[in-house]
């Protein structure tokens, strides 16, 4: 009973979901509940709420990673996601003024982001082909099926170097940082892709690799959309998913900004460190996304399940949490104020 109870704690980004169904089936003011929720609800509630640095100990740890009900609310995202986004694409038929509109895409963004991307992330890191492919029908729902490529090959092995496009740079704002991840990160994923390829010397590799396909099946969903739907709701999803995967990027932006690795012996950079990651131990935004803000030890050890991940000592803290500080990088100026006093503070400038 107790480990159910633990375990029921990471059902609240649900929550989302059941918003989300409300702006898909109303009008007005409820089509824009999940944006007021996630970005001014949360952000707000997390001002009066200590950020906890506990960590599990090494018996509750060891019950925590053995404890399935974990492994099966992460799989839940999954039939989720698809049937709220059936809701969101069926329901366009009645008259909708351009704000209900709005909202619902913008709903759907947050679904894509928040589950579409941030669950299959979680789900990408395992080792089992079938939460392999968990992960991938979730990023199908936000068009961005090459972040699992570019994140485990090519992020997690480059991060906090010029070599990893999802790494911004000291005193670089968001919206610069958004056409260097967008290009770079998909244009990586298509380099790690054809050099697997050829390794497994495979003819045309070029074309006869892991990322082309991704692109016949993205093409090949949005036609369904489009032949079911038709050509105006796919706009919509396409909107949709764009906005999940801006705040994909943004997220990257905020775990990363302004750290950077040292060259070692060879010109070899230095491995990941806890402080080349920033984290945050705000409770909601932790639970929001299942663990995501406590980066560093994901990057410590890609393969700990979101459950289990710890509060580093040497990590860099965030001053708030997730949503917070996703608000917060929009206004740059504000951004660099609070950030690089907060790099002084850990002696990171």
């Amino acid at each position: 009973m107790i480990a159910f109870i633990k375990s029921f704690k990471y059902t609240t980004p649900f929550v989302l979901f059941i918003l989300s169904y409300l702006a898909f089936n109303n009008t007005g003011i409820l089509c824009w509940v999940p944006l007021l929720y996630v970005f001014f609800f949360i952000p707000i509630l997390e001002l009066f709420i200590a950020p906890n640095p506990r960590n599990l100990d090494a018996i509750e740890e060891q019950l925590a990673k053995s404890n399935k009900l974990y492994d099966v609310i992460i799989w839940m995202t999954v039939p989720l996601q698809y049937l709220l986004l059936f809701v969101f694409l069926v329901n366009f038929k009645q008259d909708l003024s351009v704000a209900d509109i709005a909202g619902r895409i913008v709903a759907m963004g947050l679904l894509c982001g928040t589950f579409g991307i941030n669950a299959a992330h979680e789900l990408g890191h395992r080792t089992n082909i079938f939460e392999q492919l968990l992960a991938k029908l979730l990023l199908l729902t936000s068009l961005y099926m090459h972040f699992f490529i570019e994140h485990n090959k090519g992020h997690h092995k480059n991060v906090a170097t010029p070599n990893d496009p999802s790494t911004a740079k000291y005193k670089q704002n968001v919206y610069a940082f958004w056409m260097q991840t967008f290009i770079g990160t998909y244009m990586s994923a298509w380099e790690i892709a054809v050099e697997e390829a050829e390794k497994k010397k495979r003819i045309l590799p070029q074309l006869n690799n892991e990322m082309f396909l991704f692109q016949l099946i993205q093409l090949l969903f949005i036609s369904i959309i489009i032949y079911f739907f038709g050509f105006t709701i796919m706009l919509y999803f396409v909107a949709a998913s764009i906005m999940g995967a801006t705040l994909l990027e943004t997220v990257n932006y905020i775990e990363h900004y302004g750290l950077s690795r040292e060259k070692g012996v060879g010109e070899l950079y230095e491995r990941v460190k806890p402080h080349h990651s920033w984290n945050s131990n705000h409770v909601i935004g932790r639970l929001m996304l299942f663990e995501l803000s406590r980066h560093s030890d994901h990057h410590y050890l890609a393969s700990r399940k979101y459950q289990i991940l710890r509060n580093m000592e040497e990590a860099p803290q965030m001053p708030t949490g997730y949503p917070g500080m996703i608000v917060l990088s929009l206004l740059p100026p504000i951004w660099f104020s609070i950030m690089h006093k907060q790099m002084k503070k850990y002696s990171l400038q």
